[in-house]
């Protein structure tokens, strides 16, 4: 099992919308993720940031099927408007956040 970290910034004033949206996260991504292999997925805030965290026990599928579902390319669409994240431009997904510290 794989740990990967990601980081976004809310935009001002939409940390309620995001919270709520997640309140109501569509039954399809969370399929999406089963597909993927991810498990254990968490999102922090502090501040207008919010960091995510999540393990998969298959890093490649992860990134592909998260790159190729069209329920995660909706849903990016859908949050656009309450978030700002940095993609990676060779996979669409966000920008990892390096790992610089673990204690099993």
């Amino acid at each position: 099992m794989e740990r990967h970290a990601w980081k976004a910034v809310i935009r001002d004033g939409m940390i309620t919308e995001y919270i709520r949206r997640h309140d109501e996260i569509w039954p399809e991504m969370l399929e999406m993720f089963e597909a993927a292999t991810i498990h254990n997925y968490s999102i922090w805030n502090v501040g207008n940031e919010i960091f995510g965290y999540y393990e998969c026990e298959d890093p490649v599928r992860a990134a592909e099927v998260q790159r190729d579902n069209p329920v995660s390319r909706k849903w990016n669409e859908y949050m656009k408007d309450v978030m700002y994240v940095q993609v990676d431009s060779a996979t669409m997904l966000p920008l990892p956040v390096k790992q610089v510290f673990y204690k099993p």
